[in-house]
């Protein structure tokens, strides 16, 4: 792989789920990947401060941020993108939740643009980028303590519960963009 893996964790904007988003920010950080995330509150928020804490990291917080719908400005919603995003990309999408699958959601590019998903326990837009993962063929886990935590998972995606597991199915994937 010739340029530095972004790993796309997709999770709920309200919840933090600290322990599981904490835990895997430092992780991806000390791991030399690039983060990438909807650029809001709740996982968003918390896996990029932890990614963030983690001094002399060589990877950065990447976050694709919706705007206002009808605003003629593109002005991003309320509470984009979180203090923590390095790298602000602003869109023109403003489509969210239950609608994340549609032409006008970030979700296309949060998915698109990330080597790995990752997702935490979220709500309807969280279930609609593990949809458009499938859709584009992109590798996803889910990292959950049972498939209920995000609505309508399909049997085919992995739900991992075990860290080093997740950790282990990450690095396959990197390591299969190798080959």
């Amino acid at each position: 792989m010739t340029h530095r893996p972004i790993i796309g964790v997709m999770g709920s904007g309200n919840n933090v789920h600290c322990e599981r988003a904490r835990a895997l920010g430092l992780w991806l950080a000390k791991a030399g990947f690039h983060l990438l995330t909807g650029g809001g509150g709740g996982v968003m928020q918390t896996v990029s401060k932890a990614f963030c804490d983690v001094s002399n990291r060589k990877g950065l917080v990447i976050g694709v941020v919706p705007c206002t719908e009808s605003d003629p400005t593109c002005r991003p919603q309320p509470g984009y993108p979180n203090e923590s995003v390095e790298i602000r990309i602003f869109t023109h999408l403003f489509l969210t939740g239950n609608r994340g699958t549609e032409s006008m959601s970030r979700n296309h590019i949060n998915v698109l643009s990330s080597d790995v998903i990752i997702a935490l326990p979220g709500g309807p837009g969280t279930a609609g980028e593990v949809q458009l993962a499938l859709r584009y063929g992109r590798p996803i886990v889910v990292y959950a303590s049972n498939r209920d935590e995000i609505p309508a998972l399909r049997q085919e995606i992995t739900v991992e519960t075990d860290f080093g597991r997740l950790q282990d199915f990450v690095r396959a994937c990197i390591a299969n963009k190798h080959d």
